[in-house]
């Protein structure tokens, strides 16, 4: 009974914009608390595209001094801003570094804007599934932008295209050779390319050597009825100075005009939708398995005798569908249509 009444008042509260409801809404998140999740719903049932910019890039590169001298430029423009930034856990109590947040500090009394930092928690993509929860949690709540900052962790950090409707790729000057960037995917992810630290040696070397790599892996020729392609710009920018942040502010709204023109913008969004839901439903799996592995003695007789665990796991999934239909009779009611 407890528990509910404070569910219901925490719901009131996130639903009235007071912000420390919503930092605690992270908070059950982060902790994967069922609780949260009538907040994460868009009103009136519709599905909402988060407004999400994904900032990526080696460790570095200042991501977090640009991210900051973007939401400054926001607030200029009068838009409340939200900012995640994913930082590596601390392996003794599980919880963020905030780095990010401490270069952030001249934001931290705007009511305006949100900023908080939420471990990777070991995510090779240097993204979590709570993350993901969050900036649909932040969405509800009626930010105008959110940004994304994630851990610069190279090759793995490619999961931020799948989150964010428009992907930063920051580069530096003097950060190594060019074919680094293919092996890492660079090309196929960026829609919009940052050579932050414009004013160091090198950087219309490393803005040159983009160009080449893009004139190499330019798109097919488009047809008639067929959308134009999005070509990555390269923007020079000196975020310490604010330099360049308007114009990689009109790069990113005209990505976003592209996307609603060409009718991606919506496929984005449902990809995500789909995506989040395999990655719940893999979790809860994991669970039930869990669960299942520490009370059926028989799973680890099977396991001792087999050697290997796939039998185990067929029997623990069956176990799974049968539990599931059970509870919901109804479905195994229903007509399935026939292929074809």
């Amino acid at each position: 009974m407890e528990a509910a009444k404070n569910d219901s008042d925490l719901a009131k509260r996130f639903r009235a914009g007071d912000i420390r409801a919503l930092a605690r809404a992270i908070s059950l998140v982060e902790r994967r608390d069922p609780s949260v999740r009538a907040l994460e719903e868009a009103p009136s049932g519709k599905v909402v595209a988060a407004p999400v910019i994904g900032f990526t890039g080696a460790p570095g590169t200042g991501k977090s001094t640009l991210v900051d001298a973007l939401v400054a430029l926001l607030r200029r423009q009068g838009k409340s801003v939200a900012v995640i930034a994913t930082d590596p856990n601390s392996p003794f109590t599980g919880g963020a570094i905030l780095g990010d947040r401490i270069r952030m500090q001249r934001h931290a009394l705007d009511p305006k804007v949100f900023i908080r930092s939420m471990g990777a928690r070991g995510h090779l993509g240097g993204l979590s599934l709570a993350c993901r929860e969050a900036i649909r949690l932040l969405v509800a709540f009626g930010f105008d932008q959110v940004i994304l900052e994630t851990v610069g962790v190279g090759q793995s950090e490619l999961e931020v295209a799948a989150v964010a409707d428009t992907t930063v790729v920051v580069m530096t000057p003097n950060l190594g050779d060019g074919v680094q960037m293919i092996k890492a995917g660079i090309l196929e992810i960026a829609d919009i390319f940052v050579v932050n630290k414009a004013d160091l040696d090198g950087h219309q070397r490393v803005v040159m050597e983009l160009r080449g790599m893009l004139s190499l892996n330019a798109p097919r020729a488009h047809g008639a009825g067929v959308p134009k392609a999005w070509k990555p710009p390269i923007i020079p920018t000196v975020a310490a100075r604010q330099e360049g942040i308007e114009e990689l502010w009109a790069a990113i709204e005209a990505h976003r005009m592209h996307l609603e023109s060409s009718g991606r913008a919506r496929e984005l969004a449902e990809k995500r939708l789909r995506d989040e839901t395999a990655e719940v439903v893999a979790e809860l799996a994991r669970e039930q398995a869990l669960l299942a592995l520490g009370e059926d003695a028989g799973l680890t007789e099977t396991l001792l005798k087999d050697g290997t665990p796939y039998r185990a796991a067929e029997e623990i999934l069956r176990g799974i569908g049968s539990a599931t239909r059970k509870r919901r009779p109804e479905a195994a009611m229903k007509p399935t249509s026939e292929p074809g």
